[in-house]
């Protein structure tokens, strides 16, 4: 029981993390991390980025939401290709950065984080 309600509390302190800076895009299968508010110049606010892209991931992919070695397995493989996925957009986006050529679409930036 007690596991239980740490795997759920883990899960829903994960999204409330995750929450204020990601919206949902047209499925649930993905979600759009915003890195407009951080500061990609150094390596504290690329690290945040890092966490951002890997706390979507764990959303999109519903990581640890299940006790089962099997789907636990499928969940950290899905999480580890979407950030696979993900990584040259945040290379991308923090190479933009040192340049000063950021891009911002929509009036924030982001990164498209995908479950497939």
């Amino acid at each position: 029981m007690f596991k239980t309600i740490s795997a759920c509390a883990a899960a829903l302190v994960a999204a409330a993390l995750v929450a204020p800076t990601v919206s949902q895009a047209d499925t649930t299968d993905s979600m759009t991390v915003s890195y407009a508010d951080i500061n990609l110049s150094n390596v504290a606010g690329q690290a945040q980025l890092q966490r951002r892209v890997a706390n979507a991931a764990d959303v999109v992919c519903a990581a640890g939401l299940s006790r089962d070695f099997a789907v636990m397995t499928a969940d950290r493989t899905c999480t580890t290709g979407a950030i696979s996925r993900a990584a040259p957009a945040v290379e991308a986006a923090i190479e933009n950065y040192r340049r000063g050529t950021v891009e911002v679409l929509g009036a924030a930036a982001g990164i498209t984080i995908s479950a497939h």
